[in-house]
């Protein structure tokens, strides 16, 4: 790298929220460089809703299978199928998909640089200067490197080493989960019962004290994976449990893959300068469901554009505002869906009650509506109404299972 370049923005981590963050200001004509480690895949179900689809313009060729039902599974194996009326939800490929969204960035005018955050110095002027490892050659060779910018967007996962080090009173206070999964070969002959089309969604204690199991379709291949924050609980122990139940236990494993995943977003994601978080650096994994890659993504547009606000106006404060807009959108799903989670998930007899309540039509229609157009659906006042009075009848234990 040249050290005399400075860039307008430096965003570490080519996940779904640095690529799109750096897509954003390229697209803004900003000079954005895209840092990110080779080799980095994440523990994902891969499920995509039309909303993101439709607002990132993703290509159908990215999908490697459309789930059009999924099947809630219970500890004593009541079996719930919540078909998805007139549409879809994608699958993708994390590999391939984050690939092809850092590509996409490059389009746009990005230069991309493959190599591993170190730290963020200051010069003598005050301009953040960003050193890193840079990847050079075919044997994974390094050498130092480093350049100057007038803002940074950390989307380097969770534990943030940007976060850890420009905002370490909120970094080192984050809680997280630890999450793994197996991507393993769709069978020649798959097991009985199979649907290609069809997630399936356990909840089990025995599959996770907290989270739930998950066998995810993706096309001639399966995400097949679990979740946890309790300390000591065998995650790999649950996946192999798991892979039997679904009758995969001798399906061929092509890779292996754990990470840890926040709790909840952070409560502040810039620092007031020139540093603001995105994705999982940021915390914005919905609670309950799990589900990252729209969030990431999203959040990473508006880190983007607070970044793009702030470097036309000279004033940082913009930088506050990705947090802002993502928790007007987004904060009260997440408390809502925490909530879910906390109670829920606490037993295995909640569990039992909660994929019963998942047979009602009024909880299915809403729950798709909120997850497909990532809104709370407002217009159907009376079936809020019903659900209400039905999760109060679970609760009370005067529902029947």
């Amino acid at each position: 790298m040249d050290a005399n370049e400075t860039f307008d923005a430096v965003v570490v981590g080519g996940g779904p929220a640095g690529a799109t963050a750096a897509h954003e200001l390229a697209q803004a004509g900003r000079r954005v460089l895209l840092l990110d480690r080779a080799g980095r895949i994440k523990p994902c179900g891969g499920a995509i809703p039309p909303r993101l689809i439709r607002d990132f313009a993703i290509p159908d060729e990215l999908l490697v299978a459309k789930a059009r039902s999924a099947r809630m599974v219970s500890p004593s194996d009541a079996r719930v199928d919540i078909p998805i009326d007139n549409g879809f939800v994608g699958m993708v490929d994390r590999e391939v998909f984050d690939e092809w969204l850092r590509r996409r960035a490059a389009a746009a005018g990005a230069v991309r640089v493959t190599g591993t955050f170190e730290r963020l110095d200051r010069d003598a002027d005050g301009t953040a200067v960003v050193r890193f490892r840079q990847r050079v050659g075919a044997k994974d060779e390094t050498v130092p490197a480093f350049v100057r910018t007038r803002a940074v967007i950390g989307a380097d996962g969770a534990k943030s080493a940007v976060a850890r080090q420009a905002l370490p009173d909120v970094a080192e206070k984050t809680k997280y989960v630890s999450a793994y999964h197996e991507i393993v070969r769709k069978p020649d002959v798959p097991p009985a019962g199979y649907d290609g089309s069809r997630c399936d969604v356990v909840y089990r204690g025995s599959l996770s004290p907290d989270f739930y199991g998950w066998v995810f379709p993706h096309g001639e291949t399966l995400s097949i994976g679990t979740g946890s924050a309790e300390k000591g609980f065998s995650l790999r122990g649950a996946v192999a449990a798991l892979r039997a139940d679904a009758g995969l236990a001798g399906a061929e494993t092509l890779r292996r893959e754990g990470a840890p995943i926040p709790l909840k977003p952070l409560p502040r994601w810039d620092n007031g300068r020139d540093v603001v978080l995105a994705g999982d650096a940021a915390g914005v994994v919905a609670p309950a469901s799990g589900e990252g890659i729209y969030y990431a993504m999203y959040g990473g547009q508006l880190a983007a554009q607070a970044v793009d606000q702030m470097l036309a106006t000279g004033d940082a404060r913009a930088l506050a505002q990705a947090r802002k807009r993502f928790m007007k959108a987004h904060g009260r799903v997440f408390w809502v869906l925490g909530i879910m989670q906390h109670f829920w998930y606490s037993s295995d007899k909640r569990r039992e009650r909660f994929v019963s309540i998942c047979k009602d039509k009024d909880v299915q229609t809403l729950t798709f509506d909120a997850y497909m157009n990532k809104q709370l659906v407002r217009k159907k006042p009376m079936a809020h109404v019903r659900i209400f009075f039905k999760d109060m009848a679970h609760l009370l234990g005067l529902a029947r299972v």
